[in-house]
């Protein structure tokens, strides 16, 4: 191997800048943008994104397809398995299928599927009814004792069906003494809202939707909430679980409570305020969802690659590979590749995979890696938290999870988006990593989106394990989210620079490297559960 000179400083700056924790000498390895192979990187994508795949949707075809291309890719690397013998973690799922032509009254005002509300269930049951079931506005339905915060209080929903507003009153307001300002507490998430009703016994909620503080318009909503969808299945078939999860539109909202004689918009702006009570509209929900249910195991993805001196400490680099299969659109089908969303993601793990499988040749790791791909994230993080209740190692074991959800295909950038403020460690490796590469760090420009508990990294957090999110979707290209996101547009694009990939990765791969040849355990900053599960495993 022939080394310049300017590789030689290059290197001596990377690792002058990691002394305290690299142990690797720097002429041990090329670095990882010498090694990428961008045609490959290319294939990858362009292949996983294809129509032949159907929209990788957890139990299709397309499913078969992806699990046997990674499988295939993890063996001739060389990478163990993650699981035992195996690469493949089964992860058992019951496939709900509700009767689309399901009609939702409230109050004699009569709503079509699809372009007025959606409705759904995770309930394991044939029919789940709602029969003159109370409707009552909730506010934005939160119950946060450390933001002095409750909109249950005092109130019984159990049986009813609770009107909810999306977001947390901190977007509402922008006021940064209000829970986080601007930025999306978990308070906000759709997930929360559901959680929070089943918890206060209610039997039905609807999140009103508005793009600006969901983050994404009607037709996310309508592609990720109707036809079949995915749950995981507890020991009393999720009884507990809210019995319909749904969404109204703006202007339904607005219709319904006028026919209650309310004003949504004036009882929006109430909601935003600490005192505000809620309000039963007085009018009744009739619904009925009529529900296929099949019983059927999708599968989790990973490789192991073995530490030298501390095997039993692991790294994590994920994506998850699934999308949302093919939708009905006009009456025609419509594949919806997710080449973004992330089949680019999942192409990026591969390459990482790649690229330390032969380096630990020369130079191994002190601590493992493991490569993973999970199953239905975009249901819900499913196979991330059947991961997250039963991995492959103990929780407590494992360093950090860094999770990529949609890459930069343009052209590179001087920075690096960071999402989430004062929240682990692992920022400061992100901040130090990207320095050693001559950029910045910039804040999430749209925390009120709460990115941070939208992907598979947050089902591993809940159980106290530090991760970083890298994501790129509508920064570099704003067209994304309006036109592309989950719709049919995110399509593989042959005119892909892959520059924003190569860098992208290159920082991806140096900070692996640090933590893997590290004796840290990046911890918690910000007071949470997460933080409290990871103390309570001894990692303080």
């Amino acid at each position: 191997m022939i080394i310049t000179w300017e590789k030689v400083v290059k290197n001596f700056i990377l690792v002058s800048a990691f002394s305290a924790l690299l142990t690797v000498p720097a002429d041990a390895a090329t670095s990882f943008t010498d090694s990428l192979d961008l045609t490959q990187y290319r294939n990858d994508v362009k292949t996983l994104a294809s129509d032949a795949f159907g929209g990788r949707a957890p139990l299709s075809e397309g499913e078969q397809l992806t699990l046997d291309y990674l499988e295939k890719a993890f063996k001739e690397m060389g990478l163990k398995p993650a699981f035992g013998d195996s690469y493949l973690q089964a992860v058992p799922l019951a496939q709900i299928s509700a009767d689309q032509n399901m009609q939702l009254d409230i109050g004699g005002l009569k709503l079509t599927n699809g372009s007025e509300f959606t409705a759904r269930t995770q309930r394991i049951a044939e029919k789940v009814s709602l029969k003159n079931s109370d409707v009552v506005f909730v506010g934005y339905g939160i119950n946060a004792p450390e933001y002095g915060w409750n909109d249950y209080q005092g109130l019984d929903v159990k049986g009813k069906t609770v009107i909810v507003l999306v977001n947390d009153p901190g977007f509402a307001t922008q006021d940064p003494n209000v829970f986080k300002g601007n930025a999306m507490t978990y308070y906000g998430r759709w997930t929360y809202k559901y959680e929070e009703a089943a918890r206060q016994g209610a039997e039905a909620v609807f999140i009103v939707h508005e793009t600006a503080p969901a983050a994404y318009g009607w037709g996310v909503v309508q592609n990720s909430n109707t036809g079949t969808k995915f749950t995981l299945v507890d020991a009393n078939n999720n009884q507990e679980q809210v019995g319909v999860m749904g969404w109204v539109q703006h202007d339904v909202a607005q219709k319904i409570f006028a026919k209650a004689g309310m004003d949504f918009d004036n009882l929006k702006q109430q909601a935003a305020k600490p005192n505000f009570k809620a309000l039963p509209l007085k009018l009744q929900a009739q619904l009925t969802l009529n529900n296929t249910i099949e019983r059927a195991e999708s599968h989790n993805v990973a490789a192991l690659l073995p530490g030298k001196t501390r095997p039993d400490e692991v790294v994590m680099m994920h994506a998850h590979w699934d999308h949302l299969g093919t939708v009905i659109e006009d009456g025609k089908p419509e594949i919806l590749n997710g080449a973004v969303d992330n089949a680019s993601g999942v192409a990026g793990v591969l390459a990482l995979a790649r690229y330390f499988k032969k380096q630990a040749e020369i130079a191994p790791l002190e601590r493992s890696i493991i490569f993973s791909a999970f199953t239905a994230e975009e249901t819900g993080l499913i196979g991330a938290q059947h991961f997250a209740q039963h991995p492959s190692v103990p929780a407590k074991n494992i360093v950090a999870f860094l999770n990529i959800d949609g890459m930069n295909m343009g052209q590179s950038v001087d920075y690096i988006l960071r999402y989430g403020e004062g929240v682990s460690e692992l920022e400061q490796y992100l901040d130090k990593t990207a320095k050693a590469q001559g950029r910045t760090v910039k804040a999430d420009p749209r925390p009120q989106n709460g990115l941070m508990f939208r992907s598979d990294h947050f089902a591993l957090a809940q159980q106290g394990i530090p991760g970083l999110l890298f994501m790129s979707l509508g920064d570099t290209d704003p067209d994304y989210i309006t036109h592309k996101y989950h719709q049919g547009a995110d399509d593989y694009d042959p005119n892909w620079s892959l520059a924003g990939v190569s860098q992208d990765l290159d920082l991806m791969a140096n900070m692996l490297k640090t933590l893997a040849n590290s004796n840290d355990w990046p911890r918690w900053i910000e007071s949470s559960d997460f933080k409290a599960k990871r103390e309570q495993d001894g990692r303080k």
